[in-house]
């Protein structure tokens, strides 16, 4: 099978493909943002027709569509690069996206039918599907504006923290064990609560509390570290910490 399809698959239960879909999804989801100035450089608008594919690794992949007809999987939209200069690159990557969307979903049920998958079993799949912001909200910053209101507190929180010394990026720490006393138990649980809907700018994942998080100072979008290869160690010794799509643009307006 074309590498673009993944290889062989041995799914046979709604989290098996669940499993699937969030690794091609996590895939697209690094091609339009961390890594997307690899990604607009693959997409010469040049060559043929071109398609995105999220690999079950979480890898992505800008290749030709299969040539078998018909192909062992749904394809993906074909000639993305064609667009690609013809119009602002944040509404050309939202169009990439709402399109990586779509064939997520359809790569999803096709695994579905082809498995076999009963009533109770599509909807599984459905809402663990459904419980992930789509890619075009992650992309486009939509899924953060809908948690904005509980996360804006906690911004606020950690901006002002950081003026008892030097300028540094605002980093959403490992949150300590529970203390016997019951005040600062209850401010931990309330910082978490606040942070709850976070959204990764790069994966689209939740917030968890055990997890090293950072924040972008320009675009302000809150990242895994393990999302932007920022380790707690190195985030200290960064004043100001600017994501890859924000750093993508000062240099393509430079």
């Amino acid at each position: 099978m074309d590498s673009a399809g993944g290889g062989a698959y041995s799914s046979r239960t709604a989290e098996e493909v669940f499993r699937d879909f969030r690794g091609r999804r996590a895939g697209m989801i690094k091609a339009l943002t961390t890594d997307v100035e690899k990604f607009y450089k693959q997409c010469d608008p040049e060559k043929e027709n071109l398609c995105l594919y999220g690999l079950p690794n979480e890898t992505w992949e800008v290749t030709l569509p299969a040539e078998e007809v018909p192909p062992e999987l749904p394809e993906p939209a074909l000639g993305i690069n064609f667009a690609r200069d013809g119009m602002e690159e944040k509404d050309w990557l939202a169009l990439v996206a709402v399109h990586s969307d779509a064939w997520s979903l359809a790569v999803a049920f096709y695994f579905g039918a082809r498995f076999g998958f009963d009533k109770e079993s599509r909807r599984r799949l459905f809402n663990m599907i459904n419980n992930l912001p789509t890619i075009y909200e992650v992309v486009t910053g939509t899924a953060k504006k809908q948690s904005k209101e509980k996360t804006s507190n906690s911004t606020s929180k950690r901006k002002a923290s950081s003026k008892t010394g030097e300028s540094q990026p605002k980093v959403a720490k490992i949150l300590p064990p529970p203390k016997e006393d019951e005040d600062s138990s209850t401010d931990d649980e309330e910082e978490e609560d606040e942070h709850e809907n976070t959204l990764c700018g790069a994966c689209g994942d939740n917030y968890a509390h055990d997890e090293f998080w950072i924040c972008c100072d320009v675009c302000e979008k809150w990242f895994h570290g393990k999302c932007v290869k920022i380790t707690p160690a190195r985030a200290e010794h960064i004043k100001q910490y600017k994501c890859p799509s924000c750093s993508a643009n000062k240099r393509a307006r430079a």
